[in-house]
């Protein structure tokens, strides 16, 4: 598994606009082969504060996500939403094993 952890901080006026773009994105993300789980979480204390949970199946997929017409809706959509631009963080996965995500 590849798996990225997104952060990002947007506009105090854009937190509404910003989720309901960011929920549909997640809806058809997880509908793509090649990703296992895609998790949009906000900070319990700053509402203008996400991450974005993104497990992927090979190092691969991300590539492919970014291509399809889902995700350049989004970030176009939301690129202006944000205070600062995104950050996208990779991991490897530990534990569970990548055969329990199925």
């Amino acid at each position: 598994m590849f798996i990225v952890h997104v952060l990002v901080q947007v506009k105090p006026d854009q937190v509404e606009p910003f989720r309901e773009a960011t929920l549909i994105n997640a809806r058809c993300s997880v509908q793509e082969p090649g990703i296992a789980r895609f998790d949009v979480i906000q900070q319990q204390d700053d509402p203008t504060r996400f991450v974005l949970v993104e497990v992927y199946r090979t190092g691969d997929d991300p590539a492919r996500h970014k291509q399809t017409a889902h995700y350049q809706a989004w970030r176009d959509t939301v690129e202006p939403m944000m205070a600062r631009p995104r950050q996208g963080i990779k991991y490897h996965n530990l534990f569970p094993e990548d055969a329990g995500w199925d």
